[in-house]
């Protein structure tokens, strides 16, 4: 099928690339049939379907005081899909969701499917002007709103309307221990409320299943690093084989108990929304992630499981001793991003848990490789705890390289090489909504171009050095920002840090750093650059240091491109 027909939904979602067909002889073995008894469309929602029979009376999800069984989220999930076709929802239409990780958000992670549509889980954190800004291009039809969020909704409602843009029907989903009348001001009087809705749905309503597994699933927002956040598609293909791919990534046996760390908006949570029904897992949500709230749950449900942001870790490590609470026999908790000093690992693991490390990106719908962490022999964190060797490939992504992004040809395996990451799978992306340009560049040559560095380790491993965008070049050597980020971290009084490239009158690059102490901490500069040279060879040592608060986005992650500009235009 031609490229631009493959890519219709990501421009105007209103088609998609269709798929096999299902009927018919298979040209080169004429007695075969290629037909629905043995072709049915991969989609995740078959997971629920399965675990509402397998797990009946096993626990589904559990919220506080609040239980549910896998044949009452199946059950739920039913009517909220009926009652979302009852309004008018139907394929490709886009129901956009701002809550936390709540039973409301898992269930329309199904639901939404179910009736036909496509989910797209919104960050939380999200400003009114961003808001709106992505609700216009989804062209949500409908937006679940959590009562927490509800101001920040109606403000870019408000921004959608003097734009002349019609914004989503509005669902306010309520406070557990709240019921209507509606307490908010200033309501659309169309508002629906959420148990009122799921009441109108039939418990008989017939799934509509995907014509095509390619059809999409859901659209994920990127973070916004390096620029305006972009829609990544996802297909029900790449939901059903990346849910399974989560199972064996993170380790899991059948009925694992996961506790809801990792945001739900992250990638659908990481795959794990739906690859939890497949397991007939317990579903523990958390509103509000604290270290107490994390160790209660994990002592009074047993959990097995939970992941998300490096953050994690610092809160657990930070955690006073009067929280701590006995954990059971190996939890496993999995992190992604820039991650904390070795010693925040070395307290989480002194604690008992098995923690492990991840690499991936919204693209790849998550982590895509993992690691269990383990500390070297060396006495530096940044020996012992380097970026850097990030796991080997894992089921579902068939290709995983570092290239030349010009030849195209595999980096040598001699640990020095610098090439770029490069991924190809089933697990990908469709592309990004209405944005074909930037799909056809993400995928040129048949790879997806991460832009991240690395080199190949003798054993074929790979190291992560950092972002394309975030090398530095200093004395012509090339400088890792993580590096020597990571250098910084490890300084006892340093809360933050962020390292880029800074120019001279002369055109030559050397590493510049904005540090945030951690409070009631001092600290001058030749503090810091002593502290620097002591652990890093000279060219990587950072010749200008300031100090002060971090530009960060909606998710918390460092816009460096920020940083730079600012450097530019103080000259």
């Amino acid at each position: 099928m031609p490229e631009e027909q493959r890519l219709t939904f990501l421009g105007n979602h209103k088609h998609v690339y269709p798929g096999p067909t299902v009927s018919g002889p298979i040209t080169l073995f004429p007695s075969c049939l290629y037909c629905s008894a043995n072709y049915v469309p991969l989609t995740p929602i078959t997971f629920l379907e399965r675990a509402a029979t397998v797990y009946a009376d096993k626990p589904s999800v559990v919220y506080g005081d609040v239980r549910f069984a896998w044949k009452e989220t199946h059950g739920r999930c039913l009517r909220l899909a009926s009652a979302l076709v009852n309004l008018g929802i139907s394929h490709p239409d886009i129901v956009a969701a701002l809550a936390p990780n709540i039973p409301e958000h898992y269930e329309l992670h199904f639901a939404v499917p179910m009736a036909g549509a496509v989910i797209s889980a919104l960050n939380t954190k999200l400003d009114a002007t961003t808001l709106s800004v992505i609700l216009e291009q989804l062209e949500a039809k409908i937006m679940f709103v959590d009562y927490q969020f509800v101001d920040v909704a109606l403000n870019s409602f408000h921004i959608m309307s003097q734009r002349k843009c019609k914004p989503p029907l509005l669902v306010v989903i309520p406070d557990y221990n709240k019921q209507p009348p509606f307490v908010f001001k200033n309501l659309p009087p169309d508002t629906l409320h959420f148990n009122q809705l799921l009441e109108k749905g039939q418990a008989d309503f017939k799934i509509r299943m995907p014509s095509s597994e390619c059809d999409p699933i859901s659209v994920n927002y990127t973070s916004g690093s390096t620029g305006t956040p972009k829609g990544a598609v996802y297909s029900h293909r790449g939901g059903h084989l990346n849910s399974a791919a989560a199972v064996s990534r993170f380790d899991m046996k059948p009925m694992p108990v996961f506790l809801w760390t990792v945001d739900m908006f992250r990638c659908n949570g990481w795959g794990l929304a739906w690859a939890m029904a497949s397991l007939g897992g317990t579903n523990v949500c958390l509103r509000n992630v604290s270290a107490k709230a994390m160790f209660d749950a994990i002592f009074r449900h047993n959990v097995t499981h939970l992941c998300g942001p490096p953050a994690l870790l610092n809160v657990i490590a930070d955690a006073p001793q009067s929280e701590h609470k006995p954990l059971p026999p190996g939890v496993s908790i999995t992190v992604a991003g820039v991650l904390p000093p070795c010693q925040v690992f070395c307290k989480v693991a002194e604690l008992g848990f098995n923690v492990n490390v991840g690499y991936g990106m919204t693209e790849a719908m998550g982590p895509v490789l993992v690691r269990p962490w383990k500390p070297n022999s060396g006495d530096e964190p940044t020996e012992q705890l380097s970026y850097g060797d990030q796991g080997r490939p894992i089921l579902m992504m068939e290709g995983i390289d570092v290239k030349d992004p010009n030849t195209m040809e595999s980096t040598p395996c001699d640990g020095r090489t610098i090439g770029e990451i490069m991924f190809k799978g089933n697990t990908m992306m469709l592309g990004y909504l209405k944005n074909q340009q930037a799909t056809k560049e993400a995928f040129r040559e048949g790879w997806y171009r991460t832009g991240d560095l690395a080199t190949r380790q003798k054993d074929g491993s790979i190291r992560l050095k950092d972002r394309a965008k975030d090398m530095i070049y200093s004395k012509g050597e090339a400088v890792s920002s993580l590096e020597v980020e990571a250098v910084l971290l490890s300084h006892p009084k340093v809360l933050n840090a962020a390292v880029v490239g800074k120019y001279d009158e002369h055109t030559v690059e050397s590493p510049f750093a904005v540090i945030k102490l951690k409070e009631g901490c001092g600290a001058t500069v030749e503090d810091i650059i002593r502290f620097c040279k002591a652990r890093l060879e000279t060219h990587m040592v950072p010749q200008s240091v300031v100090f002060g608060d971090l530009p960060v986005n909606s998710t918390g992650k460092v816009q460096k491109f920020l940083i730079r500009e600012k450097i530019k235009c103080a000259g």
